[in-house]
């Protein structure tokens, strides 16, 4: 006997996720997060439309939060000349940093592409830790481990550039 599609919603429950809340179950800071606590968080970011080559803030800025992507490319970039650091896709996130501290911004961040970004502020996380406690520590720990994640990575990167021999060094040896 077949069930009535409406009577299916009742018996079955299904969970419904958005765009949004596919993202942030992918930023290893909210990955601990319950669906409740991905709820609170998802009341309390801020959705932002940028439109092509628009500045999200400058080297040097004080830093405020951390951005998500989700649609659109983000270039970041390091003085001077504006070297490309990096380029952001749909699900990247970045300036997590500025949520433990006030230090200026060490790059700058600009769209390539015009799409809609998510600011996570550090005022919010500091009122999750007041009001949500449990909540908030979870937060703060994957947001150690994610910084200590990018950490290790970037001293792999600079050990790699300082035992690489130089170009000289390779010239020579292909003379001899």
């Amino acid at each position: 006997m077949a069930v009535h599609s409406s009577w299916e919603n009742i018996f079955r429950r299904r969970k419904k996720t958005d765009a949004i809340d596919k993202i942030l179950m992918q930023i290893p800071v909210f990955q601990d997060l319950n669906n409740r606590e991905l709820q609170i968080i998802k009341r309390i970011l801020h959705k932002r439309e940028y439109g092509k080559q628009e500045v999200i803030f400058s080297q040097g800025d004080v830093g405020l939060g951390m951005y998500i992507v989700v649609s659109g490319q983000v270039e970041i970039t390091c003085d001077p000349g504006s070297h490309v650091l990096a380029e952001l896709n749909e699900g990247d996130f970045f300036g997590e940093l500025a949520l433990l501290d006030d230090a200026p911004r060490s790059a700058s961040a600009k769209t390539k592409s015009s799409g809609i970004i998510l600011c996570f502020f550090k005022p919010e996380l500091l009122d999750i830790i007041n009001r949500y406690p449990s909540t908030g520590c979870k937060i703060l720990f994957k947001l150690a481990w994610t910084i200590g994640e990018r950490l290790k990575h970037t001293n792999e990167q600079l050990q790699n550039l300082m035992c690489a021999p130089s170009l000289e060094t390779r010239k020579i040896d292909e003379t001899v």
